[in-house]
């Protein structure tokens, strides 16, 4: 019979819409059998025909499955990347462009998916020849359609040229790019794929021959790794040192004990995945920074904290970090190759079991054990071995500190009595006031009461302490109808809580005593106290503050009280009136003591009343002349300071009520506290009692007349000599962050940065500054990517600093701040101790890129001067809200700073990639987007690279270490249609 054309009679089945039986029946009467049909390609005429439209003709891909099932030769042609083809289509007309396809099993069987790469992605996933697989065999289902006039195929042989096909196929990175980006277009589609899978998996079991049965295993594998083709990244197994996680575990240790464990666990995972860190080296360096941070800490309550923080919260750490994906590692195998580690570093070990008298591993393993984190058989393995390496240690007990409570003992012991005392705290305050007593009057005994609060400070049990401490102050306000021994017990519990809650907010921060949101009614008189009369680092007083000026009827009633009583009356005395009238009453004595009217006899028994009975009023007399003696000249203090001596000095007598000495011990240290900063200033003495308290660790660490830039730079010379940051330095840095100010500190530490020149330095310098800026990421990071990396971009003269290593390390050092702010910022986990801070230049940001867009922002007006075209950057093409889809306007907003800063970074990213002129900054670039790409969260949705327009991506392409598949995959917002498309087009054009 005479061979028609093929692709007239594929337009006739189109148009009459033959079903695929009809059509292989008309197709064998139109063309004979014989080795012709090979020579027709009729795989590639359905392919090609099928391909036409805007989305894949379902009808003419039936006949390509029916063609498939009846053993025509198709397959040669499913292995060919594209189909360089433009003829025409079904219509007639001529083909719109290159057809791009992969094939993967589908529906229990092979399914091919294709699309145009120059039209939308895919929109389908398509069934090919199912591998039907019976049991004790695999083969290709034989039909009695038309054959391909070849030699009839065994089913094994079928099945190995199948396998063939498809592993050529899932082999090319390009073609499992295009199927990462199906499945997240049709994800329905892509379940049928997995189901399909297990049904292929189950049934390899009963095929004999095993060489193809791991040839179909290599498959499936290929195949499940395409939804996890952004997460492999290869750990760092050269290095065994990563000074990033010690020292944000030291910041953390030393500054924000308080601090919740999420925001530390997110940041320590985020430094894993940035440095890839092996699990059990990663475990190891925590431990190693706890040891180091136990070692190294003043004695007293700083020694404490880290006790507390060491065995009670990197446990609960390391629990949530648990909880963390894995993969198929065991977590509680990794702490235990840490430990295993940890062993080897006995000198470490040593000095800390020397520090704290006892066997700090032991104790250690035990609380881990308890936690899950270590089998009951590892705990006892490890236990043993330490107990074996201290039988070699020098003698670690001294005569002297033998009978010496060790710490974390003590420390482990104190975190069940905090929950105790909570619920004692919680009863009814009226109905047994000296049984209430009697428990506080214990927690004042010895350090008992540091460590309870540094307990409860690394249980995050602080601020519940706190508010039972504030309610049990307010109780002490009513009065009714009391005898003098109730009048002590109320005296009693208003000093007690007053002190403690005065100790615990410098110990601990201020921010732990104020409520979240005050419930409706007064605030309580201990938060406005502290708020607006109590002296702190960096905070100012205003001595004529209306807190300090209360009622004068009650101030006069004070001073006659104070001025003619031998002693304080208790009975019906309203303790917080007499706290708030004090400061306007020493006023009123300071002044008659100037003008000859007191002598110093009487203002001696004066100061005796106030600290007789409560030393809260001490405490709050202090509180002001510290605030009153910044306010006087040099000539004028003399009479000030000596009434502070005088407030300072301990009252022994009879008289006083019960647990005096205690209360003085703390009153001591607060008022220690409370004069530093002005005592320094005034180059005043003044010796507070030995109390037992330690003295105030991390005080004056500035050394005196050097300029805070020659202390900054050799103090990060000495930190990058040595290789990790301990708790004196991270101090000296906070203070100079605080001193400088946030622009002043990134700046200068970005110049010591740039200044290095050896590969080695500069990395371990971006490890050093990433821990440096955790200070405050938020602002630092703010600061460095909205106007550090600005000018250094866009001034061409500063373009040599950029040169690789110091630039290459700058662009990794940007990355991972940009990456730390975002996610902590998203999750609102900024750290007390950085709320606090004074913010600078917020609105500098809006001005960086206004909300306007007609107005051009302050980068578009700097890029245009150094742009031959002003035009093309100030062009509207160019501004955010072209820049980003529709979709992310609506999600981000961009009223936030750091919102601001990144979209604005990006847009300069872009126009550097497209401008004519290249250089160091164009390497820059290059340099910041690969550490993007480096330091993805595979999954993760709303990362900085939102912040990139997508017409950067064809770009990007364009640099040789950027085109790559996997790189266009990671840098496009695949969770956008316009993402997808942007990216499976970029990808066919590779």
């Amino acid at each position: 019979m005479k061979v028609v054309n093929l692709k007239q009679a594929l337009l006739q089945a189109w148009k009459e819409r033959w079903s695929d039986y009809q059509w292989a029946v008309n197709m064998r009467r139109f063309f004979p059998r014989g080795a012709t049909w090979d020579i027709l390609n009729l795989a590639e005429a359905l392919l090609e025909q099928a391909m036409i439209g805007p989305s894949p003709n379902p009808l003419i891909l039936s006949y390509l499955k029916y063609a498939i099932s009846s053993q025509v030769s198709a397959l040669p042609a499913l292995h060919r990347p594209c189909l360089g083809r433009g003829g025409g289509g079904l219509g007639g007309g001529p083909g719109r462009g290159d057809f791009c396809k992969c094939s993967l099993p589908a529906a229990r069987g092979v399914g091919i998916l294709t699309w145009r790469a120059s039209t939308l992605p895919p929109r389908s996933i398509l069934t090919l020849p199912e591998v039907c697989v019976r049991r004790g065999s695999a083969h290709l289902q034989p039909s009695e359609g038309i054959c391909a006039g070849s030699a009839p195929r065994g089913p094994e042989s079928q099945l190995k040229m199948c396998l063939e096909r498809l592993e050529k196929m899932l082999g090319s990175t390009k073609n499992r790019a295009l199927i990462h980006i199906a499945k997240l277009e049709e994800t329905s589609s892509w379940s049928s794929v997995e189901q399909s899978l297990v049904k292929l998996g189950e049934s390899l079991s009963s095929l004999s021959n095993s060489p193809l049965r791991s040839q179909a295993d290599d498959c499936i594998s290929l195949i499940k790794s395409i939804p996890t083709m952004l997460s492999v990244h290869s750990e760092q197994l050269n290095k065994t040192g990563f000074p990033t996680v010690h020292a944000v575990v030291l910041l953390e240790g030393t500054m924000n004990l308080t601090g919740e464990t999420q925001p530390l666990v997110e940041q320590l995972m985020m430094v894993k995945r940035m440095q890839r860190i092996p699990s059990p080296l990663f475990v190891l360096e925590i431990w190693k920074a706890c040891f180091v941070g136990l070692i190294e800490s003043p004695e007293g309550t700083e020694e404490l904290k880290w006790t507390a923080f060491t065995f009670l919260k990197i446990p609960q750490v390391l629990v949530k970090l648990k909880k963390y994906p894995q993969g198929d590692k065991d977590f509680t195998e990794d702490v235990n190759c840490a430990f295993e580690f940890l062993l080897k570093l006995t000198p470490l070990l040593d000095t800390a079991d020397q520090r704290c008298n006892c066997n700090c591993m032991s104790l250690l393993l035990q609380e881990c054990s308890k936690q899950g984190l270590l089998s009951e058989a590892n705990m006892t393995n490890l236990i043993d071995k330490r107990m074996a390496d201290r039988e070699h240690a020098p003698h670690l007990k001294s005569a002297e500190n033998a009978n010496i409570q060790p710490n974390p003992r003590l420390i482990l012991r104190a975190e069940p009595t905090v929950t105790n005392i909570l619920k004692t705290m919680d009863a009814d305050h009226s109905k047994s006031p000296e049984g209430l007593l009697g428990v506080l009057g214990h927690m004042l005994s010895g350090k008992s009461l540091d460590l309870l609060l540094a307990a409860a400070a690394a249980t995050g049990k602080l601020k519940s302490f706190a508010r039972k401490f504030i309610k049990l102050n307010e109780f002490t306000k009513h009065i009714s109808g009391e005898g003098s021994k109730g009048a002590s017990v109320r005296a009693l519990l208003f000093d007690i809580s007053f002190l403690m809650l005065c100790h615990v907010a410098q110990t601990y921060g201020s921010e732990v005593i104020l409520s979240e949101s005050s419930p409706a009614g007064e605030v309580p008189f201990f938060e406005t106290w502290m708020l607006t009369c109590m002296p702190e680092e960096g905070k100012i007083l205003n001595p004529d503050h209306p807190c300090f000026c209360p009622d004068s009827t009650k101030v006069e009633s004070l001073v006659a009280l104070l001025n003619n009583s031998s002693e304080m009356k208790l009975v019906q005395m309203k303790w917080h009136e007499a706290c708030l009238s004090i400061s306007a009453a020493i006023l009123e004595i300071l002044n008659a003591w100037e003008n000859g009217v007191l002598t110093f006899e009487s203002i001696q028994k004066i100061t005796d009343n106030i600290k007789g009975k409560v030393c809260s009023m001490a405490v709050c007399a202090v509180a002001w002349l510290v605030a009153h003696v910044r306010m006087l000249g040099l000539d004028e203090r003399e009479k000030s300071l000596q009434m502070i001596r005088q407030l300072a000095t301990p009252l022994y007598g009879e008289n006083t009520l019960q647990f005096y000495n205690e209360r003085v011990v703390i009153m001591s240290s607060i008022l220690e506290h409370m004069c530093a900063d002005v005592l320094q200033q005034t180059a005043t003495q003044i010796k507070f009692p030995s109390t037992g308290m330690d003295t105030i660790p991390y005080w004056n660490l500035l050394p005196p007349k050097k300029p805070i830039k020659e202390v900054l730079t050799s103090m990060f010379t000495k930190v990058l000599e040595k290789g990790w940051v301990d708790s004196r330095s991270i101090h000296i840095f906070d203070t100079l962050l605080h001193m400088g100010g946030v622009y002043w500190f990134c700046n200068n530490l970005v110049k010591e940065l740039l200044k290095e020149t050896r590969k080695e330095h500069t990395l371990r310098a971006v490890e050093l500054l990433y821990a440096i800026f955790c200070l405050d990421m938020q602002q630092l990071t703010l600061t460095l990517l909205g106007h550090i990396l600005p000018n250094l971009l866009t001034d061409s003269s500063k373009w040599h600093t950029l040169m690789d290593p110091p630039g290459k390390a700058l662009a990794k050092l940007s990355v991972w701040c940009a990456l730390s702010s975002y996610s902590s910022h998203n999750k609102g986990q900024a750290s007390s101790r950085q709320k606090k801070r004074h913010r600078e230049d917020i609105e500098d940001y809006i001005s960086l890129f206004p909300l306007d867009d007609t107005q051009p922002s302050k980068l578009m007006r700097l890029l245009s001067s150094n742009e031959e075209d002003s035009n093309i950057l100030s062009s509207p093409n160019r501004s955010m809200s072209t820049s980003l889809s529709a979709s992310q306007l609506h999600t981000v907003s961009m009223r936030d700073p750091l919102n601001r800063v990144l979209a604005n970074l990006f847009l300069l990213i872009s126009s550097i990639l497209g401008a004519k002129t290249a250089g160091t900054h164009t390497q820059f670039v290059q340099w910041f987007m690969e550490e993007c790409v480096d330091c993805l969260e595979q999954g993760s949705r709303g990362s900085i690279l939102q912040f990139m327009p997508f017409t950067m991506v064809s770009e990007l392409v364009k640099v040789s270490t950027m085109s790559s598949p996997k790189i266009v995959l990671a840098i496009t917002d695949l969770s956008l249609p316009l993402g997808r498309r942007v990216a499976a087009k970029a990808i066919a054009a590779l």
